[in-house]
């Protein structure tokens, strides 16, 4: 609640504020942002009469999701002070900067730590709770698939969460039981997606373009694009754009995002400008780019290297002034979490660099530990690595919300490495111990193929 009320009626920015006139019907929807989230806030505003709903949702989602975590950490461990660090999570200022900001990635990395709270409570279940099993892993897969249409590269993170989920519920995971799990998550997504496209009729911006667009102003000459536009251009005026965009981003402050900072685009064709011309600019990349691959390698590493190093946009200031009838947040309220994010920016930047969360995913992933939490800490690292990894070839800029869920997923990572490193967590828990089922240790095999649960008090559960 508190949250909420600090960022209400929640944050916006651009992207956000367009996709409010699309869920207010004052604007058409395209697929450049994701029309489910369009969908769901537009319910959101017809049951509650509130556009500041999505925003409370968001928040409610994530304190769900760290408050289930640490329960089920808490009756592992003991550990009051170990659960309370893993609630801690949602204050850190690279966490709460953006709990209110009403964006795709923010929502994304929401849904997935939830996936990760169905898995850590179905790690605990008793061998005989079958009905239960199944009914987490349509939640979970809920989660997981509405992270899937609220991001595009959200499959890269969610697979390793879905893995953890599938293992979570059932350690000793047989070939049918992987086949009826994936097979349910891509049902859910395949009708998920089929249900938004059907509702929101969205219009196609084919927004992949931009990303050729960066590529081929950056890597070749102004007069190779010339050429290559000459070849592939249907009419005079893309040509033309082409010329103009490498001109203009030629600039070393120009590295990336040339649509937005150098395309002269169409106002009046709005975010379909550039989708016109999808079809040249792919026969431009493909005819140049592989000839020149060295030069690309140079290029996307140049972006990538500023992107880890030289990071920006650590805090959304909140809302814009120009949609009549939206509210702005309070002042005063916005005002104390900006010095508070802003300040802790100040005097630990390496809480907001990537490549500190990047090394934090690569370190987790290879170094887990050998506690009970091995296995989801292993599963974090990696998921947060695959998501810093699909941006290498296509990081339009440097914000730090491209790596808001490595943050996220990195810092609960970390806590369960050294909360697995006590001597309870070693034994299964209290709750574990007592119920001799814990479906987070490796006993739990044998008690998922019908054996009789032992007494683990004091087992190191390692051997």
């Amino acid at each position: 609640m508190g949250t909420a009320l600090l960022f209400s009626p929640g944050f916006l920015s651009l992207d956000s504020s367009d996709q409010l006139q699309q869920a207010l019907g004052k604007q058409p929807m395209t697929d450049w942002h994701p029309p489910v989230m369009a969908l769901l806030w537009r319910g959101l505003i017809e049951v509650t009469g509130r556009p500041g709903a999505l925003a409370a949702l968001q928040s409610a989602v994530l304190w769900a999701a760290l408050w289930t975590i640490a329960w089920r950490v808490w009756a592992r461990t003991g550990k009051r002070v170990g659960s309370l660090a893993v609630l801690a999570i949602g204050l850190a200022p690279f966490v709460i900067n953006f709990t209110g900001v009403v964006w795709k990635d923010v929502q994304m990395a929401f849904v997935l730590l939830a996936a990760c709270a169905v898995a850590f409570v179905a790690r605990d279940l008793p061998a005989d709770r079958t009905r239960t099993r199944w009914a987490l892993l349509v939640l979970g897969v809920l989660f997981i698939a509405y992270a899937l249409l609220v991001r595009k590269n959200a499959v890269l993170a969610g697979i390793p969460v879905f893995y953890l989920l599938v293992r979570s519920l059932w350690p000793a995971t047989g070939r049918r039981r992987w086949l009826i799990s994936a097979g349910a998550l891509i049902a859910a997504f395949a009708v998920a997606s089929g249900t938004v496209s059907a509702v929101a009729k969205p219009t196609e911006t084919r927004q992949f373009s931009q990303i050729l667009l960066d590529d081929l102003v950056h890597v070749l000459t102004v007069d190779e694009v010339r050429v290559a536009a000459g070849k592939a251009a249907t009419t005079p005026d893309f040509q033309q754009a082409m010329v103009v965009t490498a001109e203009r981003c030629l600039p070393e402050k120009n590295l990336s995002d040339a649509y937005w900072r150098c395309y002269p685009r169409d106002r009046a064709a709005g975010l379909a400008d550039l989708g016109r011309h999808a079809d040249e600019l792919t026969s431009m990349w493909i005819s140049e780019i592989p000839g020149r691959l060295p030069q690309y390698a140079e290029y996307r590493l140049q972006v990538f290297s500023k992107v880890l190093f030289q990071g920006r946009y650590t805090f959304q200031n909140g809302s814009l002034d120009n949609i009549p009838g939206i509210g702005e947040p309070d002042e005063r309220r916005t005002a104390i979490l900006r010095y508070y994010v802003v300040g802790m920016g100040q005097d630990l930047p390496i809480l907001f660099a990537g490549w500190f969360w990047l090394a934090v995913g690569l370190t987790l992933t290879f170094r887990p530990g050998r506690g009970q939490y091995a296995m989801p800490i292993r599963v974090l690292g990696i998921s947060a690595v695959a998501y810093f990894a699909g941006y290498l070839p296509t990081v339009p800029a440097g914000d730090f919300r491209y790596f808001y869920w490595p943050a996220i997923a990195g810092t609960l990572g970390v806590l369960l490495f050294w909360l697995g490193r006590t001597k309870a967590a070693r034994a299964g828990g209290k709750d574990t111990a007592a119920a001799g089922t814990g479906a987070g240790t490796d006993t739990e095999q044998g008690a998922s193929r019908g054996a009789a649960p032992a007494d683990l008090t004091g087992v190191d559960v390692r051997s």
